[in-house]
């Protein structure tokens, strides 16, 4: 008798071991549990990427380019970093690299433009020999403690000798002043809409709100002699 209550006993014992849940099953449905939190992970990388990717099509249309490849040929023209750009452009180093990562896409201050336009020139100048290392440094300080300001300002930044401002100088402000508050092709489609009655307002349009910067100074000359 006693062993056959010892017999019962054990097989008493592995049925009840058998129903309890297993910790090998328990672990191989935790995977599963994360699965909803990996695919939110997956749409805002995707999001974020599509979102950046369509900054960097309205940075084109608006500067040209986009800002990160503009910014970047700027750092390694003028031998800057990343943070003494910002800097000099009057801009948080967050803001720059939003700008840059496509995050943001517009550069809502038209001081701030016409700060990255005078870099521009300043670079062209640096590549092409005509303005040394040493001044190059103290334009920057200039460009950097400018305000943007309207197209009459006298500051010293892009002037003559005398204190007028450059023909240069007065285009890219009027392009930076356009371009601020409308894209290119926003531009080109109001001077389509007004040609007609008003033919050279619309051509005004489509040179400095569209146009190459070479192409404005001509304009600008011409109408100014």
């Amino acid at each position: 008798m006693d062993a056959a209550h010892q017999e019962a006993a054990a097989r008493a014992a592995t049925a009840e071991s058998a129903r309890l849940p297993q910790p090998a099953a328990e672990s191989a449905r935790l995977p599963q549990e994360n699965v909803p939190e990996a695919a939110r992970a997956h749409e805002d990388r995707d999001r974020h990427q599509e979102t950046a990717a369509k900054s960097r099509e309205l940075q084109r249309v608006w500067y040209g380019e986009p800002l990160g490849t503009l910014f970047r040929r700027l750092i390694d023209d003028l031998g800057l970093n990343q943070a003494r750009l910002a800097a000099v452009l009057g801009l948080s180093a967050p803001m720059l690299s939003q700008l840059m990562s496509g995050q943001r896409a517009k550069i809502g201050n038209p001081s701030v433009v016409q700060r990255v336009q005078l870099l521009q020139e300043l670079a062209a100048q640096v590549a092409d020999g005509s303005v040394p290392a040493a001044e190059a440094t103290v334009r920057m300080d200039e460009i950097r403690a400018s305000r943007g300001g309207s197209v009459l300002s006298t500051g010293q930044t892009g002037s003559t000798s005398g204190g007028a401002p450059t023909v240069r100088r007065v285009v890219r402000e009027m392009q930076a002043l356009l371009r601020s508050v409308a894209s290119a092709q926003d531009i080109v489609a109001a001077a389509a809409l007004i040609a007609d009655d008003h033919p050279e307002l619309a051509e005004l349009l489509r040179v400095y709100g569209a146009g190459r910067t070479s192409e404005a100074i001509d304009h600008y000359a011409t109408h100014q002699g």
